[in-house]
């Protein structure tokens, strides 16, 4: 019965969670909430009081951190949500592809391929021209729910 041997697919997150409950009365405005499987940013709260027995509801209205879509949501204050794990890394510019795939410098030297230039056209342009002037650039990558998206660059100066 035991001798045969199971083999399990490791995953690279070790298991991490994408999301943590929080309790919906208790996230803020500039907070994260997922609406609709997506992760927002919220950009305004409204709680209404209701009748005798009722309960408080939580008005959310929030941004989604990828594709910058408005999304709404109405809680009980009472019940907790999902909230998505944001992180933000910044990486090093290497190259652009022709296919629109950026290669990244990460912090331990190794490069990390699997990135598309973004869908903002005035981010795509900075990112562009600045490449195209041989400056150096790092920009930073908004990771949550298994996505990744890059949302901002800073010029550390020319190449040497």
């Amino acid at each position: 019965m035991s001798d045969e041997e199971h083999h399990f697919e490791s995953k690279a997150d070790a298991g991490a969670s994408k999301t943590y409950p929080q309790q919906a009365g208790t996230i803020r405005k500039n907070g994260h909430i997922v609406i609709k499987g997506r992760p927002c940013k919220v950009v305004e709260v409204s709680t209404s009081k209701t009748g005798k027995h009722g309960h408080a509801k939580c008005h959310f209205v929030a941004i989604d951190i990828f594709t910058a879509k408005k999304l709404e949501d109405i809680v009980p204050s009472s019940h907790n949500c999902d909230v998505p794990h944001v992180n933000r890394t910044d990486y090093q510019l290497i190259d652009i592809s022709e296919d629109g795939f950026v290669s990244l410098l990460t912090e331990n030297g190794n490069t990390k391929d699997d990135l598309r230039l973004p869908t903002d056209d005035n981010l795509l342009t900075q990112i562009k021209d600045g490449f195209a002037e041989g400056k150096d650039l790092v920009v930073s990558v908004m990771s949550a729910m298994g996505e990744e998206q890059i949302c901002a660059l800073k010029d550390i100066g020319p190449k040497n």
